[in-house]
């Protein structure tokens, strides 16, 4: 659907900016410029940002989603995007945040930062949202996390998708609501900022399982099951690490994983097919050009349930197949006898 196929509405003039010119920072900035009357947007390169300008779309992912240029401002200068916006949403893949704000010299304690990485930043081996409060003092209080299910692609073919941001604040909830809903875009709020963070990192986990389970040849059947367990580890984990009212069954939890471990969009399910047809771990990887974030994650998650003596037999089982080698049509077929 093109721009001009929308009605037309009054834009807004709040200050938003995307950091970040993956796949789903790129789906982002789609969903904001529905409402803003100018996004900013901060690339990785000056060839992403020349290509932006010189064609209105990303050169590498989600091609097919054309911008109005007179819609963003383009940057490779984090410092200019952060002084130039009010709200701030971090997009880039978590191995890459901490070299991306390290270069963050600008004044920013009144700025909101949304997390919509869905992953273990590395050099602190934690969430963003404790890596953000604990090295840039930035406080749950300017902090927001997006949820799904919301795959990038379908985002950019303007099919119905379903966000739940997480904030503490109810102001600032209703404000960025406002912003990113739209004709294809519903949004709900939750208060549970480490909650969905933490289910969107380990639906993740669970998709490259599920993947593992399709490329050696487990049905639906089977599937079904393993989703259904991957569910209650999730729940079971999320309790150790943060006791809060929440239901596993909403959207930003049950949804977003059940989007993830089936959808062919998704890159975590696709690394583990590949690992189950045969592929190396490392091969897997390299074969794909973009970062599957279940595997940086698995090893940090696994340790973590290690440390609270959690029974999570789907988490070691893919954490055994990714970081101890071991054969992955053997892993799977102890996992079915402790699936239920």
């Amino acid at each position: 659907m093109s721009e001009s196929s929308h009605p037309k509405k009054n834009k807004k003039d709040i200050s938003v900016g995307v950091v970040g010119s993956g796949s789903f920072a790129t789906a982002i900035v789609k969903m904001l410029v529905e409402n803003c009357k100018v996004v900013h947007w901060c690339v990785r390169s000056e060839f992403v940002k020349g290509a932006i300008e010189l064609r209105g779309h990303n050169p590498t992912y989600l091609t097919a989603a054309h911008f109005n240029l007179k819609s963003l401002k383009l940057t490779t200068d984090i410092n200019e995007l952060v002084s130039a916006c009010d709200v701030i949403v971090l997009a880039t893949p978590s191995i890459y945040l901490s070299d991306t704000l390290d270069k963050m010299t600008c004044e920013y304690s009144d700025k909101i930062f949304i997390s919509a990485i869905k992953g273990i930043i590395p050099k602190v081996n934690d969430v963003v949202a404790h890596y953000l409060r604990d090295e840039f003092k930035i406080g749950f209080r300017n902090q927001a996390v997006i949820a799904g299910p919301c795959h990038a692609e379908e985002v950019a073919m303007e099919r119905l998708s379903y966000l739940t941001i997480a904030t503490v604040e109810d102001e600032t909830s209703e404000k960025l609501k406002e912003i990113f809903s739209s004709d294809f875009i519903k949004v709900q709020t939750s208060k549970d900022i480490l909650g969905n963070e933490y289910s969107a990192i380990l639906k993740n986990i669970f998709a490259i399982g599920a993947g593992i389970a399709s490329g050696l040849g487990y049905g639906d059947n089977f599937t079904a099951v393993f989703v259904s367990n991957a569910i209650r580890e999730m729940e079971t984990f999320l309790e150790a690490i943060y006791e809060a009212p929440r239901d596993v069954n909403e959207s930003a939890y049950l949804g977003d994983l059940l989007v993830t471990a089936y959808s062919l969009f998704s890159r975590n399910r696709n690394l583990g097919n590949l690992i189950g047809k045969g592929y190396t771990v490392k091969s897997a990887i390299q074969s794909m050009n973009m970062v599957a974030e279940g595997y940086y994650a698995a090893d940090s998650i696994y340790k973590t349930a290690k440390q609270k003596k959690l029974k999570l037999p789907i988490i070691d089982t893919v954490y055994a197949i990714l970081y101890e080698g071991k054969n992955a049509e053997k892993q799977f077929k102890k996992l079915t006898a402790k699936l239920n």
